[in-house]
């Protein structure tokens, strides 16, 4: 189980991986309400300023995002973490929720590429605060067959609501843009294996 915080679900080809990835059952996602709306106000802003959109369709369109991912990862959700947040002492008072939720869900792991705001001595137990490479590499390692076909199953949705990628596409994007150098060459191996 992985707590993802907002700032690794805000780049869509990111977010689009790593939920495919648990959409493969290879790890359980679990977040807080306030990640989903801190995803949803970045993900107008994205959508505004970058992006053109008109702002009435960027928030229903961001808020599409999040409804989508609380109905397909019903169980994501972490309620009742209030009570936590505030006593960790972590030097950004802003995410404790992140470390609340976390330890109410009991996850393995925090991915966040906000690494010096959770210090190891402020993280109690066996939770690991990893960057998403690192996740992902982790996660591929676990079953790279299972890991293709969330790949797969990301390039035969493509072009619904953005271009149309190819598998190879999406790894180039994986390796090039989020450095998922490990996570990519065990795909390509599933994908030279799977052709044999």
């Amino acid at each position: 189980m992985a707590l993802l915080d907002t700032c690794v679900l805000w780049p869509s080809t990111q977010r689009n991986f790593l939920l495919s990835l648990a959409a493969e059952a290879l790890y359980r996602p679990v977040w807080s309400n306030v990640v989903l709306d801190e995803l949803e106000y970045g993900e107008v802003k994205k959508l505004t300023h970058r992006q053109g959109v008109a702002p009435h369709e960027a928030v229903c369109r961001a808020r599409r995002l999040v409804d989508n991912m609380r109905i397909h990862f019903a169980d994501a959700e972490i309620t009742g973490w209030e009570p936590l947040e505030g006593t960790f002492g972590l030097p950004d008072p802003d995410d404790e929720h992140v470390l609340a939720a976390a330890v109410l869900a009991g996850a393995g792991a925090i991915v966040t590429h906000n690494l010096k705001d959770f210090p190891a001595a402020l993280v109690p137990g066996v939770l690991e605060v990893l960057p998403p490479r690192a996740f992902a590499s982790n996660t591929v390692a676990v079953n790279p067959t299972s890991a293709l076909r969330a790949v797969e199953t990301m390039a035969a949705q493509s072009g619904r609501t953005g271009p149309v990628h190819s598998v190879l596409d999406i790894l180039t994007i994986l390796e090039s843009r989020y450095q998922m150098v490990e996570a990519v060459a065990l795909l390509h191996d599933a994908a030279d294996a799977q052709d044999s």
